[in-house]
Formats: structure tokens, C-alpha cells, sequence
């Protein structure tokens, strides 16, 4: 790719867009999601150089880049849906009421990843829906990773009671 490879950008494009585009949608919401893969990539080709791997993974690297992305938009705007209800899978043997009742989980556990503080959400993000292990995660944000550990245990912890003050609501509601 530094070389102008077309090909050797495309693959590498093809590899990494679908986990940035998936973290920019849970930090700064799906609208804004494709700008920050944009933004993400045209960095990485005016600055080429500016990898390297002896620091670390070229996945870090591009998730550093969009971080600071995100980051200017969650400055400028406020955070929207984090992600769309299509995105829900659903099995093909499941009844109405089952995917009524998993869309109406999905929907409480993004609302719940959404009203986390960014610093915790952003550990979520990174470590329960994008795998990315802890080392890799604190390279990312810039952080030791005792703080990342710390944010992620705090962050579950944050969510366990999220929700289960949502369930606590929807069970008074119908009773």
C-alpha cells in the first residue's frame, strides 16, 4: 500500500473497515459511522508512513486514528442510535414473540452501552463487541491496561444496573 498498490489498499480496506465502522457506530452513532471509516482511511493514506509496527498492530493503529475521529465528533454533536435494528439477528425457527421480545433486549442493552460515560463505553466497544484484548484496547486509548481493566469492570458493573433497573420498570409496568 505505501508503494500505491490499489489492490494491497483494497485489501486491507475490505479487512478493517467493517470492525471501525462498527466501533464508530457505537461511540458516535450510525450516521456518522461512515464519515469516521472515511476520515480513518484517507488518514492512513496521506500519513503511510506514520505506522509503525514495531508500536504495535496495524487494527490499533487505524482504531487510534478513528478514536481521535470520533472523538471530534462526540465533541461537536451528541451521540445518536448506536445502531440500527436491522443489525439484530434472528434465528430462522423463532416465533413473532421471540423476535419482538430479543429486538426489545437488544434495544435495553444499546440503550444501556449508549447512556454509559464515554470513557466506559468506549472499553465496551473495544473489548466485549470488537474482541480486542486488553493490551491491544490500551494502545488504542492511549491508557496502562490496569486502566482499561478497571474502566471494563466498572463499565460491567455500570450496565448490570442499568438494566437491571430497566427490568425492574418494565416488570412494575405490566404488573
Amino acid at each position: 500500500m505505501r508503494r500505491g498498490d490499489e489492490d494491497a489498499f483494497a485489501a486491507l480496506f475490505a479487512a478493517y473497515h467493517p470492525p471501525i465502522f462498527r466501533y464508530a457506530a457505537q461511540m458516535c452513532g450510525v450516521a456518522s459511522a461512515d464519515d469516521v471509516v472515511q476520515e480513518t482511511f484517507m488518514a492512513l493514506l496521506r500519513q503511510s508512513h506514520g505506522y509503525d509496527p514495531a508500536r504495535g498492530s496495524l487494527r490499533n493503529y487505524l482504531f487510534g486514528i478513528s478514536r481521535h475521529h470520533v472523538a471530534k465528533r462526540v465533541a461537536l454533536t451528541r451521540p445518536e442510535s448506536a445502531m440500527d435494528d436491522e443489525d439484530a439477528f434472528t434465528a430462522p425457527d423463532v416465533t413473532p414473540f421471540d423476535d419482538v421480545n430479543r429486538a426489545e433486549v437488544v434495544g435495553a442493552v444499546r440503550a444501556a452501552i449508549k447512556s454509559l460515560p464515554t470513557a466506559y463505553r468506549e472499553v465496551v466497544v473495544l473489548c466485549e463487541l470488537e474482541e480486542m484484548d486488553y493490551a491491544g484496547a490500551a494502545a488504542v486509548i492511549g491508557c496502562p491496561v490496569g486502566t482499561v481493566r478497571s474502566r471494563l469492570h466498572r463499565a460491567r458493573a455500570l450496565l448490570a444496573s442499568k438494566l437491571e433497573a430497566m427490568r425492574q420498570t418494565e416488570t412494575v409496568t405490566k404488573s
